[in-house]
């Protein structure tokens, strides 16, 4: 019998407007919008579908909103079509949805701790002197070589291993301008700086991640009703009570994308939804493996293409 996967968006897939014709719509739209904005004294609705840009590209409020549009997606998704995930993953903060649908955390838990998650990944290291970097065309091991080479200038590793050919690199600004040159001078097809200020999935996040830890040990969890695949292993969760240790890994470990789609594929998945915002993991899940049937959620347009 073919499995279906349900896999969430992360930072990157914002944009302004999102979630605004789910929320015009659908009654349990607008009611997962008004139940983030009443838990963290926040109107997500506003900053999601009016803006300004640069308040939304803020990662204290990104991460909420994206998580509020994700579950918004989700909730019309199963009152509209009964669809139920065999698995599910996320993509960073994507996998924060994945376990709310899974029912370890409420959702009202999850948009607190995701703000506070935003907050801290800010605050752990000053504007300006962290970045991000994405090279395309080369593989995982010459990537590597490239970051422990640039290494010996400043900080900087791999942080997203999207898809092949597409990983991201993280560090000081300088350890990531270092790789960029290097990955350009060995043959890279594109290494280019990208626009965000947080150094994600670096060893720069390890005082976040365990200050997350904290927030993280107060939440009352439940148990894994439906199987995660995890960022950090690339393998379902084993025990909700090894949650809060991956997350907090998660926060300075590479987020390993391509293994969690091949690992879905493994476990039998068929089809995947993406649900919420954007279809960036849709294109990702493409590059992995072209035998994976891709529908996505966000609208009520891509709504009436899943049946």
């Amino acid at each position: 019998m073919s499995k279906t996967a349900f896999i969430f968006p992360g930072q990157g897939s914002q944009y302004i407007g999102m979630g605004k014709d789910l929320y015009e719509n659908f009654t349990v739209a607008r009611e997962v919008f008004e139940e983030a904005s009443d838990s963290i004294g926040l109107d997500l609705k506003k900053m999601s579908f009016e803006g300004p840009e640069d308040l939304l590209n803020m990662t204290a409020n990104t991460q909420p909103a994206i998580l509020t549009a994700s579950m918004a997606a989700l909730e019309v998704l199963r009152s509209e079509r009964g669809l139920v995930a065999d698995f599910l993953a996320g993509h960073s903060l994507g996998e924060y949805s994945a376990l709310v649908h899974s029912g370890v955390f409420s959702f009202a838990d999850a948009v607190k701790i995701v703000r506070k998650r935003g907050e801290l990944m800010q605050e752990a290291v000053p504007a300006g002197t962290g970045a991000m970097a994405a090279i395309l065309g080369m593989e995982k091991e010459d990537v590597a070589q490239i970051c422990n080479e640039a290494s010996a200038v400043d900080m900087v590793s791999p942080a997203n291993f999207n898809s092949p050919g597409q990983i991201v690199v993280a560090g000081t600004k300088k350890g990531v301008e270092t790789a960029v040159d290097l990955a350009k001078e060995k043959g890279a097809k594109r290494a280019i700086l990208l626009p965000v200020s947080v150094p994600s999935h670096c060893r720069l996040m390890d005082g976040a991640g365990e200050a997350l830890r904290g927030d993280l040990e107060m939440l009352s969890m439940g148990d894994i009703s439906i199987p995660v695949v995890s960022n950090v292993e690339a393998k379902p969760y084993p025990a909700k009570e090894e949650v809060v240790n991956i997350l907090v890994r998660q926060l300075s470990s590479p987020v390993k994308w391509d293994d969690s789609i091949l690992c879905l594929k493994d476990l039998g998945i068929e089809s995947v939804i993406e649900v919420g915002p954007g279809k960036v993991l849709s294109g990702l899940v493409k590059r992995i493996d072209r035998a994976i049937n891709i529908l996505n959620i966000e609208d009520s347009a891509s709504l009436k293409k899943i049946q």
